[in-house]
């Protein structure tokens, strides 16, 4: 069962693609306002048509932007304020595996900086209207491919290797979920984490591992509801296995490492930070 997204705007990340482009259509189809993110303007824009096309909804939005630059989450950030007088539900769906280190625009491990650290900023900035929104939800997409995340090197620029930035990267999601829980218990925000279901046939999943194991619509289907479920009313600070509870890596209820993760995420988006004022 999903409430009724007719009165409700939604942004997913990274939507011009695999999982986010499903879950942008499904709550299209239901009558939201789903503000698309996505990197390459020529994808997003055959996701707009494909997606009104299918589903016949003419509030669809499109915003361009690389996740991988700080400055640039800033200004999706400030489009959106200066857009929109309501968020319900943010998607933080964007996903990458560098199989080389690589480095941000601003000089952060590329898989950390696009996976976690941009949707860390994006949530903060959008906090003052997800609040104004409430009861408004936001929606972490990890996985269950954890790894500790070592705070003395959380750039990996020891030992690198693709799929232990990959699931640190998402850890991090989690553990940024429980953190911004608990910071925003009684404001009527809801923050959770999923992972939506496993080797999904995307792009990502068949270039990295060769072979899947579920359908990007079963994954869809669990980042839906945890989006839009009447039953999930309220439900906060949790990780889910597709549509299970699940437990996450247990460096995530180490409250001592999630305080020193949230003050390095600080750290490294800086005068970021501030708030985005409305143009």
């Amino acid at each position: 069962m999903v409430r009724d997204l007719e009165e409700e705007t939604i942004l997913v990340t990274g939507a011009t693609d695999g999982l986010g482009k499903r879950v942008a259509s499904a709550l299209a189809g239901r009558g939201a306002t789903v503000l698309l993110y996505g990197r390459s303007r020529e994808r997003l824009e055959t996701t707009f048509e494909q997606i009104r096309e299918q589903t016949g909804n003419e509030k669809l939005r499109c915003y361009l932007a690389n996740l991988s630059s700080l400055g640039a989450v800033r200004d999706l950030a400030g489009h959106i304020l200066s857009d929109k007088e309501r968020l319900d539900v943010l998607v933080n769906n964007a996903g990458v595996i560098s199989p080389e280190r690589e480095e941000s625009e601003d000089g952060h491990e590329l898989t950390f900086a696009v996976n976690y650290l941009s949707h860390f900023l994006l949530t903060s900035l959008l906090l003052p209207l997800l609040r104004a929104s409430a009861s408004a939800r936001i929606v972490n997409v990890a996985s269950a491919g954890q790894s500790p995340i070592d705070l003395d090197d959380p750039m990996f620029e020891r030992g690198y290797d693709a799929m232990g930035a990959y699931t640190r990267s998402k850890l991090a999601q989690v553990m940024f979920t429980f953190e911004l829980a608990g910071r925003l218990h009684g404001t009527g925000v809801t923050a959770n984490a999923l992972h939506p279901a496993s080797l999904m046939d995307t792009k990502m999943v068949r270039g990295t591992f060769g072979y899947t194991m579920s359908t990007v619509e079963e994954g869809a289907e669990a980042v839906v509801r945890l989006a839009a479920s009447p039953e999930l009313e309220g439900a906060t600070g949790r990780y889910f296995d597709g549509t299970r509870e699940a437990r996450a890596n247990r460096q995530a209820y180490d409250a001592e490492a999630r305080r020193r993760l949230w003050a390095l995420s600080e750290e490294l988006c800086g005068r970021l930070l501030e708030p985005a004022a409305r143009r």
